[in-house]
């Protein structure tokens, strides 16, 4: 009863693994992957793999990274997209000032404008965001947002943050990342969110664990450390042991939240 709300099982650099990863991720107690796109060029590859496993849930939206250099017809590409997979999530989206020379009125201008779709779609949304915090908050104080909810994956902002961010809708992400030492204080953060507002996730094949917290150790061919989807097993003990709960009893819960906010 394992539940995977966001990774990009698409990204290239798992190729090597993909086929690998597929076979195996039914047998650790998958019920369900959010795959994410991130760009134009991506969403069909998403597309291509829900279609081919079950358990997989397609995300399609602009990544704040790839802003600069989406097309003209975008907006129009993602809302078939989203037309075409009536189980699809609207991510990843967001706001990122930790980028280089990020063009932030145009990451407004698409983060406005897929949320849009969200509300009018009726769908969820999977959001990124990196040391923009306060304006992310602004932002969604000012526009529509989904009736579903929507996900801070991989929450990395203030826990002082979290009951302003529940009350517009939020569910938060842990990822197998958080086992790092230096990611101690924001570990704590999750120790204090409302459990029925908790989801876990990979990122893969981003924020891989620390090496004494990985069964699935990944590495390149270049020598880049890699996430494997798998991991999603480290997201529940390290979750489980800041509650102090029984995996089982979390499992359950996890279950539930995913299950409220993806509709299942």
């Amino acid at each position: 009863m394992l539940f995977d709300a966001h990774n990009h099982l698409q990204d290239e650099r798992l190729d090597p693994w993909r086929n690998e990863i597929v076979t195996l991720m039914p047998q650790t107690g998958l019920v369900e992957m959010v795959v994410n796109g991130s760009c134009e060029e991506d969403w069909p590859q998403v597309a291509e793999l829900a279609r081919q496993h079950a358990w997989i849930r397609p995300a399609f939206g602009l990544h704040p990274w790839h802003v600069k250099e989406r097309g003209s017809n975008w907006l129009t590409a993602l809302r078939s997209q989203l037309e075409a997979h009536p189980n699809a999530v609207v991510g990843e989206i967001g706001l990122d000032r930790w980028i280089e020379n990020p063009d932030i009125d145009a990451q407004l201008d698409c983060f406005r404008a897929q949320m849009a779709l969200a509300v009018e779609l009726n769908r969820p949304a999977a959001i990124h965001c990196l040391r923009a915090f306060g304006l992310l908050d602004e932002t969604l104080r000012s526009i529509p947002l989904p009736g579903r909810g929507f996900l801070l994956h991989s929450y990395g902002g203030p826990a002082e943050m979290v009951p302003g961010f529940i009350q517009l809708g939020a569910y938060f992400s842990i990822s197998p990342y958080f086992a790092h030492p230096r990611k101690a204080a924001q570990l704590a953060t999750f120790a204090q969110i409302p459990l029925h507002r908790l989801l876990t996730e990979t990122d893969a094949p981003d924020m891989w664990p620390p090496d004494d917290w990985n069964p699935h150790p990944l590495t390149s061919d270049s020598g880049a450390v890699l996430n494997h989807p798998a991991n999603l097993s480290v997201s529940y003990d390290l979750l489980a042991k800041i509650r102090s709960m029984q995996r089982e009893d979390l499992q359950t819960s996890i279950a539930a939240n995913y299950r409220t906010l993806f509709g299942i």
